[in-house]
């Protein structure tokens, strides 16, 4: 329990990284002021925040489109609750973009008024345990999970979504076709790009591409959070199904009882594999 609390600040029954949150921000988020065109890219962790935070920023930033601009990707869609750069959000021109891994319930109020526009993306869980597991043990070095449980955190928004302007999209789904997701996207946001653009989005934000980009690969930010010495990355393999590669038969079937014990009835869709349809 030490361990955990040196680790983790609890909030209202959510778990913040303790190094890298504001408390005081996090006690008052409630009141926090929502312009009408904000847009926040909602995910629970190790479930594409960062590519998201590319695909946002491209779709918005011709700078960024054409590479003539030098902001890392977290400094263009910053974290909401982990403000590392200490910005003033209040400052920031609109439209602001931002990215978030907030329970329905703890993100400011105003969001409700169903102006600003939120975008979730969820990914299958076993592979978001798998990742969440290598991220963990290679980047973090100790096991403690940031936030909620995965269950209460997709069910709680999609319960809630008729007091938001929201998009439900999943992470299987970009990778299979990530220029219909672009433009799934887009309409949401009432954002037109042309073939061009649309050309450069998507060729940007392929999890290749953003690897190897020290703009978009947050390995400025393992060196700063978590030293220089770290060896792991938070872009790892972005595959779907990876999770078979790590999970015993045994494992699996434990996984599927809970999962069925937990989400019974629940209409959205999840993919497993990357031969699914």
């Amino acid at each position: 329990m030490e361990d955990m609390e040196k680790f983790l600040f609890k909030f209202k029954g959510y778990h913040f990284n303790r190094s890298l949150v504001d408390i005081g921000f996090i006690e008052n988020l409630d009141n926090f002021e929502i312009r009408e065109n904000d847009v926040f890219i909602v995910t629970y962790p190790k479930s594409g925040t960062i590519w998201c935070q590319q695909l946002l920023s491209l779709i918005y930033s011709e700078e960024h489109r054409k590479g003539t601009g030098k902001l890392e990707t977290m400094d263009r869609v910053p974290f909401f609750e982990y403000n590392i750069r200490k910005v003033d959000f209040g400052e920031r021109p609109s439209p602001r973009l931002f990215s978030t891994h907030l329970p329905y319930y703890l993100v400011p109020s105003a969001l409700k008024s169903k102006t600003a526009k939120i975008i979730y993306v969820y990914r299958n869980p076993k592979d978001v345990m798998c990742s969440y597991f290598h991220f963990a043990k290679n980047v973090m070095s100790h096991f403690t999970v940031i936030g909620s449980l995965w269950f209460d955190h997709i069910k709680g928004w999609y319960e809630h979504r008729s007091l938001f302007n929201i998009q439900f999209m999943t992470y299987e789904e970009m990778k299979k076709d990530l220029r219909v997701s672009v433009s799934k996207i887009c309409k949401f946001l009432g954002k037109e790009l042309s073939e061009e653009d649309m050309d450069a989005v998507v060729r940007q934000a392929t999890f290749e591409n953003m690897k190897y980009d020290p703009l978009a690969n947050y390995d400025n930010v393992i060196a700063t959070v978590f030293g220089p010495n770290v060896k792991g990355h938070f872009l790892r393999k972005g595959t779907i199904g990876d999770w078979k590669n790590h999970m015993t038969v045994e494992q699996n079937e434990r996984f599927d009882k809970i999962f069925q014990r937990e989400m019974n009835d629940f209409p959205l869709e999840f993919i497993w594999d990357v031969n699914e349809d």
